[in-house]
């Protein structure tokens, strides 16, 4: 059968190469496509380094290649009388049907070669991401597959090639626009989702993305599948044109209907699999994180996303507009039907203007626009709405964008992170919307409290005291959860087995008061709800209230319609730090500590430590601590205090933290790391023109601020992945003991360029007299350095065996 086939095949093309048809139609395809990408799309003004107009006008460039190649495949065999003889042949009417279909499938594949030449010249223009391009061709393979069984189906119900050619192109017209844009924007949301997954043009879209998604080949693959079926019915009917009608001429309706059905009945079934995807793209644009599908898990109302865009803007944030339509589009699919997702031109849509101004304070922005002629400023639309119930977030540009300005004339602007953007302005909406339930209202399943404690007559006065309150706490909370908290009370003294599981699982061990009082208790607490488990600390005071409190910190936890607590340690109680707080304050609740007390507070979800310096022992030990109850401790700490004055001066710093680090096989360089992959510094410089002194500021590269990008950021790492550049200033470098982290998981984070070395000097002024390229010598062993290291694992705390800093009198 494949042999027949593949004869057939190679008749057709000869056909068409047999005359001036092939060159014709290839011809006008090619011009077509140029005209399109260069004069429709305007390419060279839109200065985008992409070929995204060739792929969106691809499916209606195919409409009418492969009309024109198709309305002769049956048309022309049935009008020459030779169709009676193909059919009388030895080969099958299958055979035959495939046989045109790979036929006119191979010279579409020419046509498409055809235009590989644009997207490689564009790459060697700009940065091309290959993913959609890839995706783009493999989008119009498969589309040019449903055209063409579409083109041969109507070809056989005719003779005349005009009426083929026209009826092809209505029916593969028809498919593409239903699900259009033009077709949607008239009805509801349900009924536009519903027609944009009928819709050839809207998952084609989809495709050259760069997101490769099963349901959007089958959905080709079912149309190709069903209209061949067709085909070869037209065939078998034509065999049957002089004969009576026949049990075994329904039997071949009945099939194919039977067939069709279920081909078309797939799609159905297959839209219960979105996992079924490949994101092609580079550095994963479209693949969500974790933390965002388990945002949109949460809804349980209808989310709006709106995106409020200019057609006319300023030419450095159009390029952008394309990125964040297609990263919204990963939230409709990711939500499902709790995510609608709309872009709107308000300067198109008067009542849309007026509702974004009056309803959302969404307001056009003045951008300046300069060409080689004139300066003009231009207002336009560049926000995106999330609302969610009665509450909503409006992320404006400055919420979405970094300008990096690396010298005088070389700017560039690009999308910050746009999905923690995104994603942070949903979670406020949901918390917001949220805040007036109870804390036990959003849990997804019971939680059991575990409390491992030793008999009462062998726990210290002052823990019996405790227990009785923490009983009061417990019956209050089992009061007011509504039958999602239990109760679990275990002796692991008086079980040898339990005992031995919670130092395996938890490294829980039995306690001792002092070291003139050896005798052994237990005194643990645990919260879980059968996937994730907590560890409960104990507060400072051990009164009802504060054991009440640590328990319903633990709690929120596990409920995902509450902000986890970020316990932060900075001089000054992060004063320097408003940014960052402000940055962080929609996904976290900011709680300033000092850790005077020994302790972390106990509501704690996360220990962030900023710029430590001269940590004493109880301070060391509230960090050591945390971390032992299971905590997540941050530290991001700096071998040089740096001050800008008349100059750049760096002085070392003692941080308090380096045996204690170096315990877990972590150490801090005593230099500063320098890379000719860097950002640049404005330097004051005085110009005399005409006996007039002006004072200038010229953009200069400076070493000592680490320019991270690609490959630099771990793109496996959910903490790096949709970063695209970070810049680290004066950042030190940090070694890890592979020896001593045998036994845990160690992710670099962040690395500098090969071309980095270590300097340790107090001077960190450039002299750009001396060194005109960088300002500074230039170093002789380069190499990269790690400057962000996560570690993850078991870890033995380093006062093990020692008294407890807390036993001392507080340092003042």
């Amino acid at each position: 059968m494949l042999r027949k086939t593949l004869i057939i095949a190679a008749r057709e093309l000869r056909g068409f190469f047999a005359s001036l048809a092939a060159l014709l139609f290839l011809g006008a395809f090619l011009a077509a496509t140029l005209f399109v990408f260069f004069w429709v799309a305007t390419f060279f003004s839109r200065n985008i380094a992409d070929v995204r107009p060739l792929f969106d006008w691809m499916p209606i460039l195919l409409i009418f290649l492969v009309s024109a190649l198709t309305m002769r495949s049956w048309a022309e065999e049935r009008r020459a009388g030779t169709i009676e003889l193909l059919l009388t042949s030895p080969t099958g009417p299958g055979e035959l049907v495939l046989g045109k279909f790979l036929g006119i499938m191979g010279l579409v594949l020419i046509a498409l070669a055809l235009t590989l030449p644009l997207p490689i010249t564009v790459s060697f223009m700009g940065s091309l991401d290959w993913g959609p391009v890839i995706g783009g061709y493999i989008a119009a393979i498969v589309l040019a597959c449903a055209y063409v069984a579409i083109g041969l189906w109507v070809s056989a119900r005719t003779e005349n090639q005009v009426v083929s050619l026209i009826v092809t192109a209505a029916i593969a017209g028809a498919f593409y626009l239903i699900g259009s844009s033009a077709i949607t924007s008239l009805v509801d949301y349900r009924t536009g989702d519903w027609l944009r997954l009928l819709g050839a043009g809207s998952r084609f879209s989809s495709i050259t993305r760069g997101v490769l998604d099963l349901r959007d080949l089958y959905y080709y693959a079912s149309i190709t599948l069903v209209f061949l079926a067709l085909n070869r019915l037209s065939l078998e009917k034509l065999r049957w044109a002089n004969n009576t009608p026949q049990s075994a001429h329904r039997r071949w309706y009945w099939l194919t209907l039977l067939f069709a059905a279920n081909a078309l009945a797939a799609n159905l079934w297959l839209q219960e699999i979105p996992w079924a995807r490949v994101d092609l793209t580079r550095g994963h644009l479209y693949t969500l994180s974790q933390a965002t599908k388990n945002t949109l898990a949460q809804l349980r109302e209808p989310l709006l996303i709106r995106g409020y865009f200019s057609s006319s803007t300023h030419p450095l944030l159009a390029p952008l507009v394309p990125q964040l339509r297609d990263l919204l589009a990963e939230y409709a699919v990711a939500g499902g039907d709790k995510v609608h997702v709309q872009f709107v031109d308000p300067q198109h849509h008067p009542k849309l203007a007026a509702e974004a101004g009056n309803r959302y304070g969404i307001r056009p922005t003045p951008f300046q626009v300069a060409s080689k002629y004139r300066t003009s400023v231009v207002n336009s639309y560049f926000d995106i709405l999330i609302a969610y119930g009665d509450q909503y977030q409006v992320l404006t540009f400055r919420n979405l964008i970094n300008v990096k300005q690396r010298s005088e004339s070389n700017i560039r602007v690009e999308l910050k992170n746009p999905e923690y953007a995104i994603t942070s302005a949903i979670r406020k909406d949901l918390l917001s919307y949220q805040a007036g339930g109870g804390l036990f209202d959003t849990l997804r399943r019971p939680v059991t409290f575990h409390g491992y404690f030793s008999a009462g007559s062998e726990l210290p006065e002052a823990l019996q005291q405790a227990q009785t309150a923490l009983n009061q706490a417990l019956t209050e909370i089992q009061k007011e959860s509504g039958g999602k908290f239990r109760v679990s009370i275990q002796d692991p003294g008086a079980n040898p087995a339990l005992a031995a599981h919670l130092t395996h699982h938890y490294g829980f061990r039995p306690m001792v008061v002092s070291l003139l009082d050896q005798k052994p208790f237990w005194f643990y607490m645990t919260l879980g709800d059968g996937k994730q488990s907590e560890t409960v600390p104990l507060p400072a005071a051990l009164n009802e209230q504060s054991l009440k409190g640590a328990i319903e910190a633990a709690v929120k936890r596990f409920s995902p319609g509450f902000l986890k607590t970020l316990a932060v340690f900075s001089p000054n109680n992060g004063s320097a730090y408003q940014m960052l707080r402000r940055t962080l304050a929609s996904t976290v609740r900011w709680q300033d500590t000092n850790l005077k007390n020994g302790r972390v507070p106990s509501d704690a979800d996360m220990l962030m430590v900023l710029d430590p310096q001269g940590l004493d022992t109880r301070q060391v030990f509230a960090i050591d601590q945390f971390l032992m109850e299971g905590g997540t401790v941050m530290i991001a700490s700096s071998p040089q205090d740096v001050s800008i004055q008349q100059s750049i001066l760096g002085t070392a710093t003692h941080s308090g933290l380096g045996k204690w680090l170096q315990g877990y096989g972590l150490s801090l360089s005593k230099g500063l790391v320098l890379d000719t992959q860097s950002g640049a510094l404005p330097i004051p410089e005085q110009r005399n023109l005409g006996g007039i002194v002006l004072n200038e500021i010229h953009l200069v590269k400076y070493p000592y601020i680490v320019d991270l990008r690609g490959t630099d950021l771990n793109r496996d790492s959910p903490i790096t992945r949709n970063l695209g550049e970070i810049y680290a200033p004066w950042t030190g470098a940090v070694t890890v003991s592979a020896k001593a982290n045998a036994g845990r998981k160690v992710t670099d984070l962040l690395t500098s360029s090969s071309s980095s070395w270590l300097a340790d000097s107090p001077t960190l002024m450039p002299d750009y007299m001396r060194y005109p390229h960088l300002g500074f010598p230039a170093g002789t062993k380069t190499g990269p350095r790690l400057l962000a290291v996560m570690l993850q694992g078991r870890f033995v705390s380093a006062f093990k065996g020692k008294p407890s800093p807390l036993d001392a009198p507080a340092t003042p």
